[in-house]
């Protein structure tokens, strides 16, 4: 293993497409690793990204799991690049594509913290929200949306449920999405989850209105996944994975909440716009 690996989300993608190989057979690390001369530990330490999964060995998996060829190629290819990716540049869209793979990092993570300008938190949008919210013209991102959605509800309901701080503007109270009845739920949501204990809702005052762009910045469980921060606009949905760009996103998140009001006021300001639709 490279000294300080660090995996990218690239890595963890390949990672996670070498577990699914392995599972649509039925097989364990052991019999897996039995089969292809690894041991299971190194099996696992690829699956789970916490080593680099080297061509060679992604080929010799694809051959023992009778993969497609071009299917395995394609994998080296995406593996090959994410050796890149830790030293140059992050990943063009046409070999990864992070709107479709955010999901999956939501399903991964530990804490999701969160500032929106437009729309409702994803993960706390009701259906109806989502769909009025894209009009019904960009089936690919309601689909993404809806993905983050149910990761986030199946996470609640298990033993490891996925902490999230949101920051919002009070404007966003305010703009009436889907027509008065489907935002006076929504609103009510946002109050309902709110109560949680791994939740924290924090609403800014329309005093502030320049507040920049929206991010999600995502924290993991393990010293080798570092943080991710998904950005998204009209033209491209990117990942930001370098420590210096994260630690100017903490500061940012930071100055967010020291703006906002407290959970409890928050709630309020919530409660208040609810009550006037």
């Amino acid at each position: 293993m490279p000294k300080n690996f660090r995996a990218t989300a690239l890595e963890r993608a390949v990672g996670r497409k070498l577990a699914l190989w392995r599972n649509t057979l039925d097989l364990s690390l052991t019999e897996a690793g039995e089969r292809v001369g690894f041991s299971s530990a190194k099996l696992s330490m690829m699956e789970n990204a916490m080593q680099p999964a080297a061509p060679f060995d992604i080929m010799a998996l694809g051959y023992v799991y009778k993969v497609p060829i071009s299917e395995w190629q394609s994998v080296m290819s995406q593996s090959q690049h994410a050796a890149e990716l830790r030293t140059i540049t992050r990943p063009e869209p046409e070999v990864f594509d992070p709107a479709a793979d955010f999901p999956h990092l939501v399903g991964e993570a530990t804490l999701l913290r969160t500032f929106t300008t437009d729309m409702v938190p994803t993960v706390f949008q009701l259906v109806g929200y989502t769909n009025a919210a894209t009009h019904g013209d960009d089936p690919v991102k309601a689909s993404m949306m809806a993905r983050v959605r149910e990761s986030w509800a199946s996470r609640q309901e298990g033993n490891d449920p996925l902490a999230v701080e949101a920051v919002v503007p009070e404007a966003l109270l305010r703009r009436i999405v889907g027509g008065p009845r489907l935002m006076k739920a929504q609103l009510l949501r946002l109050m309902e989850v709110g109560e949680q204990p791994n939740v924290s809702l924090r609403v800014v005052p329309e005093a502030y209105p320049a507040m920049g762009c929206p991010f999600t910045w995502l924290s993991f469980p393990h010293r080798q996944h570092d943080d991710v921060v998904y950005l998204e606009t009209f033209l491209r949905c990117e990942y930001v994975e370098e420590p210096s760009k994260i630690e100017l996103v903490s500061h940012r998140f930071t100055a967010l909440q020291n703006l906002a009001l407290s959970d409890g006021e928050s709630m309020e300001l919530i409660a208040h716009a609810a009550s006037t639709l």
